[in-house]
């Protein structure tokens, strides 16, 4: 960059934040401050020329993202699983088990949102099947408004943070490290949270007995044929996707391919796949591929025009000036990530923010898996945080009239707690995130940063390329 020009990338997240608070489409305001930004450079000298001609191979390095195929997979996958009525059957069968216990039917609706965590892997679905099912026979039987309606969303986020999570794909593929670890990474932390969840509702259970009523009437005999027949297939798909993958046998891609044809043969096994579902299935897929190609697309114009005016340098600057190093700049950006989770998509969050702080990970030689999962768990707070949860809305559009939006706050309170107890947790006790490849995901400079298991060109190799051409044009 030539001249005096630094005061152009502070301008041009200025920017990007304004017109964020507008509502216009997150994806085209990331990609229209990118191109006016980068016009403004060239004129102004600022950037060469040549910048443009790093634009196409950024783009068609996204198109040839192999990773990024597992995002329509897994949201197929979810969505006829979601649509064959999966939720119904778990629900009813499991609550079997738990049915005599204090609290029994909470229980049953965190196993039942962490099997669907790992199964549909879709929160809305996840939270307005529950919330219809249980959340009436929760009322019934007299339990606190505030602790039904919490435990029911609670449970259901669980599926940002339980592979096959497309936040995790998302962020493996922004960190530039292998999915499978990310997946690997995320196993005990995910669990870790179901057990915590549990405790704090067998806490309640003695502590407020009154708040988590025994079931009043007798509870029949347990089917055992009718909970198997509901168990054995989605951990039999549980299987084919996160255990193929965990034993080397399939890529996440190809897993997710696995899942979606599983979940077809699941739902025509039970005799409810339809036409009409399967149309409405591959259109909700359709258009939430769209959304996360168009947001990677438009950060990705960001990212380049950003880091070309050393904007990536300009963030870095930031956290230098703070104390206490690493330990600052998590608690900073662990603040900040929670913060703007009250307002923006955890997708919109993950492309805009995260590729700002990738350079300074790499420089502190934090281990950028532990740092993605670290962030999934804090990003799953974006659901229950008001004013913008959308697990809020989700249980508010199924719930009774007699269960008011001051009960779904108060029930979100202790499980954000909860949540943020995790990320304290995993930032004191770092080895809980176990994979494979740690080595292998420390880079030392850009170059490594852009060719990681075939992902899309980063905005540094962009950049470096840009720099090549200017070289050769100024040498002719």
């Amino acid at each position: 960059m030539t001249g005096d020009w630094g005061w152009l990338a502070p301008l041009m997240f200025l920017s990007l934040f304004l017109l964020l608070l507008t509502g216009f489409p997150v994806a085209f305001v990331l990609a229209a401050v990118g191109l006016i930004f980068g016009v403004i450079g060239v004129l102004v000298g600022a950037l060469p020329i040549e910048l443009v001609q790093a634009v196409p191979e950024r783009l068609f390095g996204i198109m040839r993202n192999e990773t990024l195929m597992a995002i329509p997979f897994f949201t197929l996958m979810g969505l006829i699983l979601e649509k064959s009525r999966l939720a119904e059957d778990l629900l009813d069968a499991i609550n079997q088990l738990f049915g005599r216990l204090r609290g029994g039917l909470a229980f049953a609706v965190i196993l039942v949102g962490a099997l669907l965590a790992a199964t549909t892997g879709v929160v809305a679905a996840s939270v307005m099947a529950m919330g219809l099912i249980s959340l009436p026979m929760m009322m019934r039987q007299g339990y606190s408004p505030a602790i039904s309606s919490g435990v029911i969303m609670a449970s259901g986020t669980l599926a940002q943070i339980i592979p096959p999570s497309l936040v995790l794909i998302v962020l493996a593929d922004t960190l530039t490290v292998p999915v499978g670890d990310m997946y690997l990474g995320a196993m005990y932390p995910s669990l870790a949270l179901v057990a915590l969840f549990a405790l704090f509702i067998g806490g309640l259970a003695i502590v407020k007995p009154e708040l988590l009523p025994a079931q009043q009437q007798t509870r029949q005999a347990i089917q055992w044929r009718k909970l198997l027949a509901a168990l054995v297939p989605p951990l039999v798909l549980i299987f084919l996707v996160l255990g193929t993958i965990f034993i080397g046998l399939a890529t996440p891609t190809e897993a997710g391919a696995m899942g979606a044809a599983g979940a077809l043969v699941l739902a025509l096994v039970k005799r409810r796949l339809s036409a009409s579902l399967l149309h409405q299935a591959l259109d909700n897929t359709a258009k939430l591929t769209s959304f996360v190609m168009f947001i990677l697309v438009g950060s990705s114009l960001f990212a380049l025009v950003f880091r070309a005016l050393n904007g990536d340098v300009w963030v870095e600057h930031l956290f230098d000036k703070l104390p206490a190093g690493e330990i600052a700049f998590l608690l900073v950006v662990n603040l900040m990530v929670f913060g703007l989770g009250m307002f923006l998509d955890f997708f919109e969050i993950v492309f805009i923010v995260v590729p700002l702080l990738v350079p300074i990970i790499h420089k502190l030689n934090i281990d950028p898996v532990w740092f993605g999962v670290l962030l999934a768990m804090n990003l799953q707070t974006s659901f229950l945080t008001p004013p913008f949860g959308f697990s809020l809305f989700y249980l508010r559009s199924v719930a009774p009239k007699e269960l008011n939006t001051s009960h779904l706050y108060k029930g979100a309170v202790p499980f954000i707690v909860l949540q943020l107890a995790m990320v304290a947790v995993l930032m004191m006790y770092p080895e809980l995130v176990r994979h494979e490849s740690s080595e292998s995901t420390t880079f030392n400079n850009s170059q490594d940063l852009s060719d990681v298991g075939g992902q899309a060109a980063s905005a540094d190799e962009a950049i470096r390329l840009m720099q090549e051409i200017a070289k050769e044009y100024q040498g002719k």
